[in-house]
């Protein structure tokens, strides 16, 4: 029997009794971050990192929650378990479970940039990786995040020289915060959309540092976003909410924006591929530096990913979860085999 089983429910420890951001209500629930699509309600008991907790409560209400700082174990029915920066969002987390001398490490999801806000993601030695693979082709190759922030810069600082208003897409949880770090450097006329507002807060309360934001309600008055920024959703994009910001240029930060023809379908103005997930070398630094002798490939272009691996000598397996509902998950292009090959230069 496998240290974690993968179930209706979720992703199962049966030595420890509990699961690891099951997608359907269980006892025992140990939260990689506070996405969604991979902390649910209904769960009797949550486990989380400290930074993960505050949002956690805020999407889920009253519930019972323990904490942990990272590489700060806990032993659940005689399984070690603890947690390691993931470098996702603000506080998300690798989960480590260690059990009869072997070790396994579910990634939930990660990026191997620092963006100054989410922690450094430590990769962490083990027997078996279970790895997300939203970017799992050659062609998703991040800039810099420097490089993306200047080029956001200059594009807010044009759209003043033309006396727009810049709306930046991103979503509240993660992108948001970065997107304001980069914008708070040339401007403190930032208003935000209410889901971001709420974020905002729980993370202020929480002790986080972050630039003063406003909120945008009924009340505001249509000139103050005259030459400001916006910061926005994704579900806000296209709505009847945007017209007070006329006259006003969009710009969705996505690492769909990578692919030439995804802001054309948008109708943005401008892209910017800013993403809180690993790019192709990204996930396959992550994979080669936990020493796996086994990788279990979730959620993306995981059929893609698991083949290259399997290729190249490490072995690979793909597995079907309910992860990728929400964040950039929810805007992935449909795309079949075929053109996922075409995408990839046709040659993984």
């Amino acid at each position: 029997m496998q240290l974690i089983e993968f179930t209706d429910k979720g992703l199962y420890c049966s030595a420890g009794d509990f699961y690891i951001d099951p997608w359907a209500p269980v006892d025992k629930a140990v939260i990689t971050h506070a996405h969604s699509d991979h902390a649910r309600p209904g769960n009797a008991f949550y486990l989380c990192h400290t930074q993960t907790a505050p949002v956690l409560k805020l999407r889920l209400g009253d519930i019972s929650v323990q904490t942990l700082e990272w590489n700060e174990p806990v032993y659940i029915n005689n399984v070690k378990v603890s947690l390691y920066p993931a470098g996702h969002i603000i506080g998300s987390s690798q989960v480590k479970v260690e059990h009869n001398g072997e070790i396994w490490v579910v990634s939930g999801d990660y990026k191997i940039e620092n963006d100054g806000l989410s922690g450094t993601f430590e990769p962490v030695r083990c027997h078996t990786f279970i790895s997300e693979s939203t970017f799992g082709l050659p062609v998703y190759h991040w800039k810099s995040q420097q490089e993306i922030f200047a080029d956001i810069r200059q594009w807010v600082t044009g759209n003043q020289r033309a006396g727009k208003t810049s709306v930046m897409i991103a979503y509240s949880l993660g992108k948001a915060q970065r997107v304001l770090k980069c914008i708070a450097e040339i401007t403190d006329r930032i208003f935000v959309h209410g889901a971001v507002w709420n974020v905002h807060q729980a993370l202020l309360a929480a002790g986080r540092a972050l630039p003063a934001v406003q909120r945008i309600t009924p009340e505001t008055n249509k000139s103050a976003f005259k030459n400001a920024v916006i910061i926005a959703p994704p579900s806000a994009d296209g709505t009847p909410w945007m017209k007070k910001f006329n006259p006003y240029s969009v710009g969705v930060c996505s690492g769909w924006m990578q692919i030439r023809g995804n802001m054309r379908r948008r109708n943005a103005d401008a892209g910017f591929a800013l993403s809180d997930h690993a790019d192709w070398e990204g996930l396959l630094t992550a994979v080669k530096e936990t020493g796996a002798e086994k990788v279990f490939v979730t959620h993306g272009f995981q059929s893609a990913f698991s083949r290259y691996l399997n290729e190249n000598g490490i072995r690979s397996e793909e597995v079907k979860t309910a992860y990728g509902g929400e964040e950039e998950e929810q805007e992935k292009p449909s795309t079949s085999k075929e053109q996922e090959e075409e995408i990839a230069g046709g040659d993984i």
